[in-house]
């Protein structure tokens, strides 16, 4: 009997005791208040009611967006800039933690018991930046605006031939690598005591400075170091149409820069000239005769050039002698051009860049070389004429005069074949010497008239050949 009491009496203590940690359990698991000793962002929140931490932790954090941010400029001249961590991008959250707080109320009793008794102490909070907002802030056109834009180094040759430079200008733009890291390293991870919530953050706006494409050095090493040659013709008497023609022609030249094996192209010169700053009547060149026409005296630079190419030993790649001598240089020097049929072109062999100036002063043409050339070598030209050609006679028919009677209407001039020859010399001792061109100037006809009181007359008509208008580009009839 007394074993049946004693095993009630246990029995009932269990239940008694199990009813007892039943109920605080459920009081444990059930209270409206977060555990002791749990910090949100440094925000001690341990033991206080859960609503109430939720509603002032959204409260803390949009306040913890608005803290102020000063962006200093690393630039002498620059004014600070005053914005919110919000304005720059940066929001912040503790998504985690409101995760672990709802858990607590989440689940069956035992599920919520492991939420309670396993609540993390210490929570951080969680920033995020949007690095997008800052760089619009801080775009390309402010940069622009607060610093200015680039300049590119320039080159120009000076009244004594000598090259001048002036230097490039660079401009300060943002490093946005070393400002991302310092960036991410400022923004608070915590919140800040109440004393400090309106002190601005400040972060200096990392520079570098941003060098234009062009600079002293790259142009430099472009080669263009002093003036090698200079070649210059004269004008004579040539009327105001042939002068602007060659000044066209001199201005499509001028300041063109030839890259180590780029080849000069008259043809291309001339298209460019005519388009720019077109061309004036003056006497052309059509099949060994003057005659009026469109460019005349184009020939004239690409002759002056070409002097300018010999005495610097260039390559010749295409040059043709006009049908006729020029009066402004002698027999042999000479390239003339026709469109379309007749060209001039050189390649640049001196392994640096060549910049050729070409201009119209006074009563000259004058044409330079600026590049790296041996300051101990030296080309001369020599020209021979190894054969005279004679001067032929036409006969034209002509009524107007007495029958039998003859009229000298042009005088004839003799042809010519010259040879040019190219001499090289080093420390004034000739190391070389070729035949660059052997050319052949037509003679003109001696033209008479006569009455001879036939129906028939000679001709000196060309019309059967080809119409190639030399100097110029085009003739009569334009």
């Amino acid at each position: 009997m007394k074993k049946v009491h004693l095993t009630l009496i246990i029995v009932a203590a269990m239940v008694l005791i199990g009813s007892v940690a039943a109920g605080g359990i459920h009081l444990y698991i059930g209270q409206n208040t977060l555990p002791d000793y749990i910090t949100v962002g440094g925000w001690d929140v341990g033991g206080k009611k859960k609503d109430e931490v939720l509603r002032e932790l959204d409260a803390r954090l949009k306040q913890l967006e608005e803290k102020p941010l000063t962006v200093t400029l690393a630039a002498s001249d620059g004014q600070d800039v005053n914005m919110t961590l919000k304005s720059a991008g940066v929001t912040f959250d503790a998504a985690e933690f409101k995760k672990a707080v709802a858990a607590l109320d989440e689940g069956n009793w035992l599920d919520r018991l492991k939420a309670r008794q396993r609540f993390k102490r210490e929570w951080t909070l969680s920033p995020r930046w949007n690095r997008a907002l800052m760089k619009e802030r801080f775009g390309p056109g402010w940069e622009e605006k607060q610093f200015g834009s680039p300049v590119n180094a320039s080159r120009r040759i000076a009244k004594n031939d000598k090259v001048v430079y002036t230097p490039e200008v660079s401009v300060p733009r943002i490093d946005w690598e070393n400002f991302t890291r310092t960036m991410t390293a400022l923004i608070p991870k915590s919140f800040p005591e109440p004393e400090d919530a309106d002190v601005p953050l400040k972060i200096k706006l990392p520079l570098y400075n941003l060098k234009p494409k062009v600079t002293v050095n790259s142009l430099k090493e472009e080669g263009i170091e002093r003036k090698i040659v200079e070649s210059s013709t004269g004008l004579g008497s040539s009327a105001s149409g042939r002068v602007y023609n060659v000044s066209s022609a001199a201005k499509a030249i001028d300041g063109m820069v030839l890259k180590p094996g780029e080849i000069f192209d008259y043809g291309q010169v001339i298209a460019k000239a005519e388009k720019t700053y077109g061309f004036r009547e003056a006497p052309v060149i059509l099949n060994g005769k003057l005659v009026p026409g469109i460019g005349g005296g184009i020939c004239q630079v690409s002759s002056t050039v070409y002097n300018a190419a010999l005495r610097t030993g260039l390559e010749i790649v295409e040059r043709r002698n006009h049908s006729l001598p020029v009066s402004y240089l002698p027999k042999g020097l000479d390239a003339t051009f026709a469109e379309g049929s007749i060209n001039f072109r050189f390649k640049n062999t001196t392994g640096k860049s060549l910049l050729i100036r070409a201009y119209v002063e006074g009563n000259n043409l004058t044409v330079k070389f600026f590049g790296t050339f041996p300051k101990n070598t030296e080309y001369e030209l020599e020209t021979r004429t190894v054969e005279t050609l004679p001067v032929k006679e036409k006969f034209v028919q002509n009524k107007d005069i007495p029958a039998g009677a003859q009229e000298v209407l042009q005088e004839g001039k003799p042809g010519y074949v010259v040879e040019t020859y190219q001499i090289k010399k080093v420390n004034g001792e000739t190391v070389g010497k070729k035949r660059v061109s052997r050319d052949t100037y037509r003679p003109q006809s001696r033209l008479i008239a006569v009455n001879n009181g036939s129906a028939e007359a000679g001709s000196d008509s060309q019309g059967s050949k080809e119409q190639i208008v030399e100097d110029g580009i085009s003739g009569p009839n334009f």
